[in-house]
């Protein structure tokens, strides 16, 4: 199983990032996939989840801002962030959990000043 995220950077407080996370080696099309993320300093944190029906839970410092979709035909899953605050500076990975255990992808900067 492979998760590799890209699409990090740095920006500026209320521009937005997509980030996205390939999939291989799962049945994409039927894992609920889920994003999280780590600040310097801090515990990580569960940013959010999609399921394959689409469903989709977001922490409440997110609502609003951030949007998970998913392009199954891809494996591919996004992570569109709006108004982006310096309180979402972090490392974000992806994550599944495939047959029991929990498989994370290598994680992407995203620094956000203000």
């Amino acid at each position: 199983v492979q998760l590799q995220a890209c699409g990090g950077g740095s920006v500026q407080t209320r521009e937005s990032l997509r980030l996205s996370c390939k999939a291989s080696g799962i049945n994409f099309s039927i894992n609920t996939m889920g994003w999280y993320r780590q600040a310097p300093g801090k515990q990580r944190e569960l940013v959010g989840t999609i399921g394959s029906s689409h469903t989709t839970n977001y922490a409440d410092s997110v609502k609003g801002r951030f949007t998970f979709s998913r392009d199954n035909a891809r494996r591919t899953l996004y992570l569109q962030m709006n108004s982006l605050k310096p309180d979402d500076t972090a490392v974000y990975y992806c994550s599944t959990r495939f047959r029991g255990r929990d498989y994370w992808g290598q994680g992407t900067q995203v620094t956000v000043s203000s």
